[in-house]
């Protein structure tokens, strides 16, 4: 079996002699930029850009690395992208936006944690070759910085997704009551929504305001409001989109269902703090049990020998 030093070596070596090759022997220029400065005036005429002085200068010796390993390297990237992230692009687009990485395309998500995953990888295989010498302590490390690299971005994500939708729980009740006053003073639902947006900020004021850019942009009330629906995060948070949905529809009562929704929110809150303080009250009682059960198991066993044999 090779020794994965020697290949290291041999391979950083390669990587030398090639750099010296492109250095010594330039790369032969390409045809574009000799046949371009005829093809001026022709571009001209079909309304392209004529100035063509920056792609008639020789390219640098490292472009022809780039043009050599770049392809194939994009490719690599991008079916290991696709093999690690294999949701469809409007599930993981949804994903994203409920996660707050509204400006993260599921191209460049899967694009970063393919980088990753090569990253940690070669960084925990490289780690056990120059610390350990042993091809599998090499393995071991490279398939846990894969694993750390694969998991890294999706936890960020999922980290996102939860940490929002706490935000919108503890924002919905307050914007509600808003929202219901606003509507029993005479305001419809897009002007009630309108003046929480302009005095408002948080989570449930962005996605208002979103609801609003698309109404401005030419969509309807009702196709905004379920369009909100359907991405949020938090289903209290539907269900207020949707009732807003249905009073631009057919005119509800929106103020009636919004206080019956802040109350169906503000009761299941209240039971989840319960549940939750139960569980730290059970958990706290772990390492009382755990400490002081084996003291008292102690004090009771150690008089058992001299009681049943007669022994001092």
């Amino acid at each position: 079996m090779t020794d994965p030093a020697v290949a290291l070596g041999a391979l950083s070596a390669g990587v030398a002699a090639v750099g010296v090759a492109a250095a010594v022997v330039p790369p032969t220029r390409r045809l574009g930029p000799r046949v371009r400065p005829y093809t001026i005036a022709a571009r001209a005429r079909f309304g392209r850009g004529a100035d063509a002085t920056d792609l008639v200068s020789p390219s640098p010796p490292s472009a022809s690395v780039v043009r050599v390993f770049g392809p194939p390297m994009v490719a690599l990237v991008h079916r290991l992208g696709r093999l690690l992230e294999r949701r469809s692009d409007a599930a993981l687009a949804r994903s994203l936006q409920q996660a707050g990485f509204v400006d993260v395309t599921p191209e460049e998500y899967r694009t970063r944690m393919a980088v990753q995953v090569l990253t940690f990888g070669a960084g925990g295989a490289g780690l056990g070759v120059l610390v350990f010498h042993r091809p599998i302590a090499a393995i071991g490390l490279g398939l846990c910085g894969v694993v750390f690299g694969a998991s890294r971005l999706r936890g960020r994500v999922d980290r996102g997704v939860l940490d929002r939708r706490e935000r919108i729980r503890l924002e919905l009740y307050t914007v509600n009551q808003l929202l219901a006053m606003h509507v029993r003073t005479g305001a419809g639902p897009v002007q009630a929504t309108q003046r929480i947006v302009d005095r408002g900020r948080g989570v449930v004021v962005d996605e208002l305001r979103a609801v609003l850019a698309a109404m401005r942009n030419g969509v309807g009330e009702s196709e905004a409001f379920r369009h909100a629906a359907d991405i949020t995060p938090e289903p209290a948070a539907a269900r207020t989109y949707k009732l807003f949905a249905a009073g631009a529809e057919r005119g509800v009562d929106l103020a009636d269902g919004l206080r019956a929704l802040s109350e169906d929110l503000r009761d299941a809150r209240r039971e989840e703090i319960r549940q939750t303080a139960t569980k730290r009250r059970a958990a706290m009682l772990v390492p009382t049990i755990a400490v002081l059960a084996p003291v008292m198991l102690l004090f009771i066993a150690a008089p058992l020998p001299s009681i049943v044999f007669g022994s001092r």
